[in-house]
């Protein structure tokens, strides 16, 4: 299927459009894949202008079953996405840290960007978890908005880890381990654990 007649639907103003609220009757699927990468292929061909990308990002969904659509008040397609739709690929820290980590009030704030240029602060509503790459690899992800979710990008992830402060597990299940994580608007953010014996 052609881009050009779902991008005539979407306005180009650069605002989220409020893709929850429409429901077309029109539904369909298209050639168009989003791989781990972050790279979006379009019958075989990477789509190579940002802006386009963002202006499909803006009507992008995943629905209760699971699977994302490009979604305008006409029309909705299916997408394959190989394991998030989008990737953070910046992470920038304002404020100061106080003596307790999880304290009210630590004034520590933490800004991620996407690739698609999503802005989001980490906090009660922007969390990281940590999901399974599709290489089984457990990696915190950050919910951005309609259900989807942004993976850290593997440089971003490897320097929060190198920011990251270390709590005791706090299950049974991690006895013995090591939390890493980071505090963004006095809320714990975790980045994943290790053997208290690696460290």
């Amino acid at each position: 299927m052609a881009l050009e007649p779902l991008l005539s639907q979407i306005e180009s103003d650069g605002k989220i459009p409020p893709v929850d609220q429409w429901n077309p009757e029109r539904c369909g699927s298209m050639d168009l894949v989003i791989r781990a990468d972050g790279t979006w292929v379009h019958e075989g061909a990477v789509i190579t202008r940002p802006r386009l990308v963002r202006l499909l990002s803006t009507v992008l969904c995943q629905e209760a079953d699971g699977e994302y659509y490009l979604v305008t008040p006409v029309e909705k397609m299916r997408i394959r996405v190989e394991d998030r739709p989008f990737l953070i690929v910046d992470a920038e820290c304002e404020g100061e840290a106080n003596q307790e980590w999880n304290e009210e009030g630590d004034a520590r704030l933490w800004r991620l960007t996407t690739n698609v240029g999503d802005r989001l602060v980490l906090g009660s509503e922007h969390r990281l978890t940590i999901s399974e790459t599709p290489e089984g690899e457990p990696v915190p992800e950050v919910g951005v908005r309609f259900g989807l979710s942004a993976r850290l990008n593997r440089n971003v992830y490897y320097r929060l880890i190198e920011l990251a402060e270390h709590r005791p597990g706090q299950d049974q299940a991690e006895l013995g381990r090591t939390e890493l994580g980071i505090v963004s608007q006095g809320v714990w953010q975790s980045l994943g654990s290790v053997d208290t014996e690696s460290l």
